[in-house]
C-alpha cells in the first residue's frame, strides 16, 4: 500500500509537469492570437479529505491559464476561473493520482 502511494505521487508530479508545459504553450498562442473568453466554472471532486483538496485546488493555480478561486470542503466543489473554456478533466487531469496518493 505504501510503496503504491510513492508511485501515485511520482506519477501525480510527472503529469503535473506534463499540464503545466501544455498549459504554457496553450496560454501563449491564446494570448498571441486574442483567443480569450474567461469564465468561472464550479466543479464538483472526489476528494473527501481537506488536505486533498487542497494540494488539487494548488495544482490548479500552478496550472497557467487556472486559478482557483475558492474551496467548498464541505460540499466538495471548486470554483476555478479559467482563460478559456474547457472540460471537467482538461482542468483537473491530476485529480486520480491526488486520490491514489492521499486517500
Amino acid at each position: 500500500m505504501f510503496i503504491m502511494r510513492i508511485l501515485y505521487g511520482i506519477v501525480y508530479f510527472l503529469v503535473l509537469i506534463y499540464e503545466i508545459l501544455k498549459a504554457t504553450v496553450d496560454v501563449a498562442a491564446r494570448t498571441l492570437n486574442g483567443n480569450v473568453k474567461p469564465v468561472i466554472v464550479e466543479i464538483e471532486t472526489e476528494l473527501t479529505r481537506p488536505v486533498s483538496q487542497t494540494i488539487l485546488a494548488n495544482s490548479i493555480t500552478l496550472t497557467p491559464g487556472t486559478l482557483s478561486i475558492d474551496l467548498d470542503s464541505e460540499n466538495r466543489i471548486l470554483k476555478v476561473a479559467a482563460i478559456y473554456p474547457r472540460e471537467r478533466e482538461d482542468i483537473i487531469p491530476f485529480e486520480p493520482y491526488i486520490k491514489g496518493m492521499l486517500e
